[in-house]
């Protein structure tokens, strides 16, 4: 299984931004923060093609992992990411479930899925 599920979009890049962001918050998820990266590299006089990643949360997942495993928080928030290859812009989350097969004795494999199903919903309703 992948790392990661990501999805093309035919929205332009700044667009599929402003799209994760409204369907995070329709998800019930906040978003915490939003980095553009490529401005960030770019500072520093590296260039790059547009890169976004947007971390989000929801408290009543963040608090479940949290109190399961505090090791957990070393992989929160959840990030998304949008990013630009020549003409072609897609969305990416990492598989949320993937955090329990990190932390085994954590018991949060059901609430790992849940939060890979919501976050894939994020993505999959941002890029149509």
């Amino acid at each position: 299984m992948d790392l990661d599920y990501t999805v093309e979009t035919k929205k332009e890049f700044e667009e599929a931004v402003d799209a994760v962001t409204e369907q995070s918050g329709k998800a019930g998820f906040r978003v915490l923060a939003t980095h553009d990266v490529a401005a960030t590299l770019a500072e520093k006089g590296f260039s790059r093609e547009p890169v976004t990643i947007i971390e989000v949360c929801n408290a009543k997942f963040a608090s479940h992992v949290l109190a399961a495993d505090i090791k957990v928080g070393l992989m929160l928030p959840c990030p998304i990411m949008v990013y630009a290859e020549g003409q072609r812009v897609f969305i990416a989350t990492l598989r949320a479930s993937h955090m329990a097969e990190l932390y085994p004795d954590s018991g949060i494999s059901e609430v790992a899925a849940e939060v890979e199903g919501v976050l894939r919903s994020i993505v999959d309703a941002a890029a149509a």
